[in-house]
């Protein structure tokens, strides 16, 4: 998936720190584009570098049997990728597959272990961020099996045009399936309900939202508490 829309160089976790910190860490990134279906790791494998997504997104997808997955958690410009690493651990427990072609600013995770104990402002924010993605794993566990299809993928329509900065994107049915695990078909027909009711339009593996207030209300209240949830820990 790639945003038809120029992204803003930005990360907003790095953005919350002090000029001087920032610069410091910054100073030991460098910044790489990242293209869908890029697989940054598998479950098992050690995490190498560290993410901070700018105009690019990160699904974390976990495996349910030999050939399903179901997302878990979408890390976009406001979060990080490999907080494993923060937890003292060196491999990966998901798939980490980017969702969103765009810039991120990457770290080497043993860099990233130093920058943590160096910078303490890092250290905090980073920690916060831990527990907003717990929150969001938590919230997806109980979304999938409570809500249906059609509202679960109107919240991932609505997370994803977040983090892809735009109302237009680009994501496959197959992908969307993926994300949720279900059947292809069972994305079809939830998407040309929502189609019908004019909230998105969609051909050609591009999406267009054309009444956001429309489909907030279609999405399960799964969106907003996760929005809320990250807002409370960042006022």
């Amino acid at each position: 998936m790639a945003s038809l829309a120029p992204a803003p160089i930005t990360n907003r976790l790095l953005d919350r720190l002090p000029a001087r910190d920032r610069a410091q860490v910054l100073g030991s990134c460098e910044k790489v584009a990242l293209f869908f279906p890029e697989i940054l790791a598998e479950p098992g494998d050690p995490v190498r570098h560290i993410y901070f997504p700018t105009g690019s997104c990160i699904s974390l997808l976990t495996p349910i049997g030999a050939k399903n997955t179901v997302e878990v958690a979408l890390v976009g410009s406001e979060g990080v990728y490999g907080v494993p690493v923060a937890l003292g651990v060196g491999f990966s427990p998901i798939r980490a597959q980017v969702q969103g072609s765009g810039p991120a600013w990457r770290m080497s995770a043993p860099v990233f272990r130093r920058e943590l104990e160096r910078v303490p402002n890092l250290r905090r924010c980073i920690d916060r961020y831990i527990f907003v993605l717990i929150s969001q794993v938590s919230q997806t566990a109980g979304c999938n099996t409570s809500h249906r299809t059609q509202q679960r993928l109107a919240r991932c329509m609505l997370k994803t045009a977040d983090r892809a900065h735009s109302s237009t994107f680009r994501i496959t049915h197959e992908f969307l399936a993926c994300m949720l695990g279900v059947r292809r078909e069972a994305i079809t027909q939830a998407a040309g309900a929502l189609q019908r009711r004019k909230l998105i339009s969609y051909g050609r593996g591009l999406i267009t939202i054309l009444d956001r207030k429309g489909l907030e209300r279609a999405s399960c209240p799964c969106y907003h508490s996760d929005l809320s949830t990250y807002q409370r820990i960042f006022r």
